[in-house]
């Protein structure tokens, strides 16, 4: 049996895994800064309308180009993981590799919990931790099983549509919209006015809403679908282990590359056009479309955008050019966790207090300048110096349970 040591080494990481987990990280950054500076619950009565064309271009734009696939990317990443993680664990130590990994994913769950309980409502890594769980359970069915499993995930909002238009009713929809008007007030009060102890009780009070509340969790149980769909994508091309056999596959590569822009192009200008005539609170018919648009829109641009990049990954010069955006990627724990820091210290009251005074188009620029001019400098920098990220050489103590140095690497070129 070989001593597990921890987390992979920097000479055996796959770059352009680390490459796609930057430019995801720039994505979840731009679709999370209206989570940051406006209540989640003003979209589900539709006050969340901007008067401005040039914010309402840069909305259409956001939500056709970057919303759900950016984290629908980081959620694949999580699949891909997943499979070469717990394979060099079972690989180094077959009787506890399992349980290790559960201990991995725990403490991911305790990041998760802060990061959502105190800090910010839209946390998404609870969701990866219990999706862990279940990749665990079912990492030994077949491939035939985990396709079907992703193409009835897949049709789950046409299901989900049509059970909300015979069930719901114009009285249920009016109590839902007075219930988000009431959270909408709330949030603005804690969120945009109050104290860091005001927004944290808010924080604590909206998780508990959301996860407790029959309507508001049917509602995010579609967000949970469709982050176990790429997952399940991710999980089927890491135990195929395609990962390591791309300068082969690259004529697969560029048809796939194609097709998923055509699909992504197609339902992007489905959604983003009739979506714009869907606002008004209840369920449709044409809300199903938008619904089924909306997640094929998700996975072709997805696939496309991750796609292009592994193309370019495989050329000398643009690694060069990617690697800022590689070395981002290498500690998304502390950078997704950053962004929520930078993101709720300029928009909340306690902060510099730009709650709701921010459209659209200067949070678009806002997200570049963040992620550009803060965190890719301070990632170049710090691994200059260092292994490991600061949260993920956290997240590996608590893993493997003993203090291992922190590695001094040479200065970078």
């Amino acid at each position: 049996m070989t001593e597990l040591r921890g987390p992979v080494q920097a000479s055996e990481r796959i770059q352009t895994l680390d490459i796609v987990r930057g430019f995801a990280l720039l994505g979840i950054l731009i679709m999370n800064m209206p989570g940051f500076s406006t209540s989640f619950f003003a979209e589900a009565d539709g006050s969340h309308l901007w008067a401005g064309a040039m914010d309402q271009r840069a909305e259409q734009i956001r939500d056709m180009l970057f919303s759900g696939k950016f984290n629908s990317m980081f959620s694949l990443l999580f699949g891909i993981g997943f499979t070469i993680q717990l394979g060099r664990m079972l690989e180094r130590d077959p009787e506890h590799g399992a349980g290790l990994y559960v201990r991995r994913l725990l403490v991911l769950l305790a990041f998760a919990l802060v990061h959502c309980l105190v800090f910010w409502t839209g946390d998404v890594l609870h969701i990866y931790v219990i999706l862990g769980f279940g990749l665990l359970l079912i990492r030994g069915i077949p491939n035939r099983v985990v396709v079907a499993m992703i193409i009835a995930l897949i049709c789950y909002p046409a299901v989900s549509g049509t059970v909300r238009l015979l069930i719901m009713s114009p009285e249920r929809v009016a109590m839902l919209v007075k219930d988000a008007q009431a959270w909408e007030a709330s949030n603005n009060l804690a969120y945009g006015h109050g104290t860091f102890l005001d927004a944290a009780r808010e924080h604590t009070r909206e998780m508990i809403h959301v996860y407790t509340n029959p309507w508001e969790l049917w509602g995010i149980l579609g967000f949970w679908v469709q982050m176990a769909t790429t997952m399940l994508i991710g999980f089927l091309i890491g135990r195929n282990r395609w990962v390591y056999r791309i300068p082969e596959l690259m004529p697969v590569v560029r048809r796939l590359q194609w097709g998923a822009l055509a699909l992504g192009v197609i339902c992007s200008l489905t959604f983003g056009i009739i979506g714009r005539f869907t606002r008004t609170p209840g369920p449709s018919p044409l809300k199903i479309l938008v619904a089924m648009a909306y997640v094929l829109s998700r996975l072709g641009m997805m696939s496309f955008y991750v796609l292009t990049i592994v193309r370019l990954a495989q050329s000398p010069v643009w690694q060069r050019r990617f690697q800022p955006i590689a070395l981002t990627g290498r500690m998304p724990l502390t950078n997704y966790l950053m962004q929520t820091l930078i993101g709720t210290t300029l928009f909340y009251g306690w902060g510099f207090g730009l709650w709701g005074k921010v459209g659209p188009a200067v949070q678009l620029v806002m997200a570049f300048a963040i992620f550009f001019i803060i965190q890719v400098p301070l990632s170049t920098f710090w691994f200059r110096h260092f292994e490991y990220g600061p949260l993920e050489y956290v997240w590996r103590l608590g893993t493997y349970g003993r203090r291992a140095a922190v590695v001094v690497t040479a200065p970078a070129a």
